[in-house]
């Protein structure tokens, strides 16, 4: 529980035993015999159990590496995740590279063609290529 949560519960206590005084004495007989019920009803014994991580955020543990467990369901959880990450960042790059290989080619064409660079830009020259593929 947090802070905030606590807080809540403190006022909600405080504001119920606030009128606790004004209930009618049928209401507080009814009220005892429901708890005595609910207390018979409990189970006589019942094992408590406590995470060393909880321990830990209380100061009683030195942090999350007091259990080793729990440090490996963090990290299968994790690890998933940066793999995912990193098979991402591996396409990128991949693609980014065969983009920078075709362009370096493109380029390579263009110069050792013998056109001078000047054709490639003459409008009429795209309409001669067209005609001269067909």
């Amino acid at each position: 529980m947090n802070t905030e949560d606590i807080n809540f519960a403190y006022r909600v206590r405080h504001a119920l035993n606030e009128k606790l005084d004004d209930l009618p004495s049928a209401t507080t007989d009814r009220l005892a015999a429901a708890r005595q019920a609910a207390l018979s009803r409990k189970k006589a014994h019942v094992e408590v159990r406590v995470t060393r991580l909880a321990t830990a955020t209380s100061g009683g543990g030195t942090g999350m590496f007091a259990d080793p467990i729990a440090w490996l369901s963090r990290f299968s959880v994790v690890l998933p995740l940066l793999l995912i990450v990193g098979g991402m960042v591996g396409v990128y790059q991949y693609e980014h590279q065969q983009s920078i290989q075709e362009l370096a080619e493109l380029d390579a064409a263009v110069l050792s063609d013998e056109l001078p660079l000047s054709a490639y830009l003459d409008h009429g020259f795209n309409a001669y290529l067209e005609t001269r593929e067909q």
